[in-house]
């Protein structure tokens, strides 16, 4: 699937988008998975909840499975003003 990385969470990782391979039932798995593979991913998904994501470009929670999903994002909340 492809792994889509927006403001702060790209800059950590240093990349805009990956393809992952994955057994990941879930976000929160992928993401256990993701933090395991180097310290930038580890310190990207330091504290999720200040992350949001979406599957497919629906927004979605971290316990959301990822069966038949193509496409995870993740990115800080959005800010007004």
């Amino acid at each position: 699937m492809d792994v889509l990385y927006f403001a702060w969470v790209r800059e950590r990782i240093g990349l805009p988008r990956e393809a992952v391979e994955t057994e990941a039932a879930t976000v929160a798995a992928l993401v256990d998975e993701l933090r395991a593979r180097e310290p930038r991913y580890a310190a990207a998904f330091e504290d999720v909840s200040a992350l949001r994501v979406a599957l497919d470009q629906e927004l979605a929670d971290f316990d959301a499975p990822l069966a038949g999903v193509r496409e995870v994002a993740f990115f800080p909340p959005m800010t007004g003003g």
